[in-house]
């Protein structure tokens, strides 16, 4: 195997201002589960999660972040931050082309991502859907998709 033709890439996971303790637990272990790089939060800092039954802290990096600048300055180098949001302005999972490196941040469950993170996002995906998914069950889906259809050389 040619050593420079590997496809490079890595993602990460996380939730701003998360509501139940229940719903981080869940999406830490489909990150685990779905070979997510890193998983974090940013606002509310999270104890050991009882519905995380597979111990995801323990397997990957976790980060925290008191705010979304904190966050903002320390995203991974080359990496895309992609919100997932009922907005206008997103784009259709269902379309979208996944970067090699990238960053994804869910809101919280009643508030979805504050406006700051969604001014400083590169791309916003959305669900065809009307109404809200669970937090977890949406970074589940995204991931899932991410794995389906792979991603994109940028």
């Amino acid at each position: 195997m040619n050593i420079n033709n590997l496809e490079q890439g890595f993602f990460g996971i996380g939730i701003q201002n998360g509501k139940t303790p229940e719903n981080l637990g869940v999406l830490w272990r489909s990150a685990q589960n779905m070979g997510a790089s890193f998983i974090f939060t940013i606002g509310h800092r999270y104890a050991k999660q009882a519905s995380d039954t597979h111990k995801a802290v323990g397997a990957m990096p976790y980060f925290h972040y008191k705010t979304f600048q904190d966050f903002y300055t320390h995203l991974p180098k080359g990496a895309m931050l992609i919100g997932v949001e009922l907005d206008k302005n997103a784009e259709a999972l269902e379309k979208f082309e996944h970067p090699r490196r990238a960053v994804y941040l869910l809101g919280a469950e009643d508030h979805g991502l504050t406006l700051e993170a969604i001014k400083h996002t590169h791309k916003l995906v959305k669900f065809s859907t009307s109404l809200s998914v669970n937090v977890s069950v949406a970074g589940s889906i995204v991931m899932y998709d991410r794995g389906l259809k792979g991603t994109k050389i940028y």
